[in-house]
Formats: structure tokens, sequence, C-alpha cells
């Protein structure tokens, strides 16, 4: 449990660190915004499909081989439609980049709250998926799942510094404003960890529902932001350098 808290803890303080970070550089090329994030997207997603996807076949294989892949599809398609419920249902924003808001204008707050409602938003399934990771009993994969996600989280803090400066904010109110999409990270962890704990029967399916969660945000969000500025061939090396980068760790830490 010690262990989990302190990952949880982890994973939320990475938007924190990144958040610092982004008082530091509060203006940064779109060139090194969308290499940064293209490499956490390459990790994200050989977390999903190493970390979740694959153990939840895994773990489904126990109630006979065809309903286990039920199972995991099931679950990957119901994480990815709550995701696009959520986005349907809550009002915000996909994606706000720092460099396009160069002046301080009010009119620009609700749009920079709103982009900070959306980081909020999707925290809290990515935490339930590290938590999940370790409700399945593999330290290793659990530590390998919440190190993509903290990694996913440096850029993501980030990039919620510059817009929010820009649209007035005082420093520390957009200080308090990461710490609190941090901190649904890390209830997000422990409610994934407490709810596979109690019952261990829904394991596959929550595996799979937290790959899919992840899946989409990579799909629906972090791939198209990363493509939009012309640095398509950059970005998309740098997802299959994360991704490798991954998928060595799995192999030498398994």
């Amino acid at each position: 449990m010690e262990l989990v808290l302190l990952t949880a803890l982890g994973v939320g303080g990475a938007t924190v660190i990144g958040s610092l970070i982004g008082f530091i550089f509060k203006k940064t090329s779109h060139k090194f915004s969308d290499i940064v994030l293209s490499f956490a997207a390459g990790v994200m997603l050989a977390a999903a499909v190493l970390g979740l996807i694959l153990p939840s076949l895994e773990y489904g294989s126990e109630y006979g081989v065809g309903f286990g892949i039920l199972i995991t599809v099931g679950g990957i398609f119901a994480g990815a439609l709550c995701l696009n419920l959520i986005d349907k249902l809550v009002p915000h924003l996909h994606k706000l980049v720092g460099p396009d808001i160069e002046e301080h204008h009010n009119a620009n707050l609700s749009k920079v709250l709103l982009f900070v409602t959306a980081i909020a938003i999707h925290n809290l399934p990515e935490g339930i998926a590290a938590g999940v990771g370790f409700g399945s009993g593999n330290t290793s994969q659990a530590l390998m799942i919440a190190g993509g996600i903290a990694l996913q989280n440096i850029p993501e803090g980030m990039v919620i510094i510059g817009p929010m400066l820009a649209a007035g904010v005082t420093p520390r109110k957009t200080f308090v404003c990461a710490m609190i999409t941090g901190l649904v990270e890390v209830v997000g962890t422990l409610i994934g960890y407490f709810a596979v704990s109690i019952a261990s029967a829904i394991l596959p399916f929550a595996l799979a529902f937290a790959g899919g969660t992840m899946l989409y945000v990579i799909s629906d969000e972090m791939i198209p932001e990363t493509h939009a500025h012309g640095s398509e061939r950059g970005a998309t090396y740098a997802l299959l350098v994360g991704f490798c980068v991954m998928l060595v760790s799995d192999v030498l830490l398994g």
C-alpha cells in the first residue's frame, strides 16, 4: 500500500514538476512541445498495450480464450466510450497551446479554464489506469504504467502555465490549478487500486478499460495536437522513440 501511495503522489507530482518547468520556460516553441508530447504519447501507448491490454488478455484467458478476448475488447471500447461521453457531457476544450496566446486578455480566461478542466477530466482515468496496474499484483508492470503516465504529465503540466499567465491569472493561482489537476490523478490511482483489490474478478475488464481510456486520449488528443503545427515527421519519430524506450524497459524489467 505504501508503494501505491508513493506512486500515486509521484504520478500526480509529475504534473506539478511540469508546471514548475513551465514557469521557467513560459514560452516554448510548438516544435519543442510537439516533440516532447509525442515522446510521451509513445510511452503511454506502450504502457497501455504492454501493461494493461496484454495482461487483460492473460487474466481473461482464465475464463476461456474466447470469453477473455471479448472481455478485453469490450473493456477497451468501454473505456474509450466513457471518455467520449465525458467529452460530450462536460464542457471543455481539447487543446490550447501556450505560444498561441501572447497578450493578457481576460477573454481568454474561460478558454484556459476549460482547457485545465479537460486535463483534470482525463487525469482521473489515467490515475485509475495506474491504480489498476497495482491491483493486478504485477509491481514491475504497474511501475511501468505509472512511469509512462508520469512522463506524459510533465509536458502536460508545462503547457498549462503559459496560457493561464497570459490570460491574467496570478502565478499563485496558476500553480494551485496545476496542483489540483495532479491531485485528481492521485485520487484516480487510489480508486483504481482499491476497486480491483476489492473485486479481483473485474481485473481483466478493468485493465482493458484503463487501456482503452489511454488509447482514446493518445488518438483523440495527443497525436492530433502534435501533428497540427508542421512538426509531423519529428513528432512521429519521437512517438516511436518513446514506444521503444518503454518496450526495452519492459523487457529489461520483466
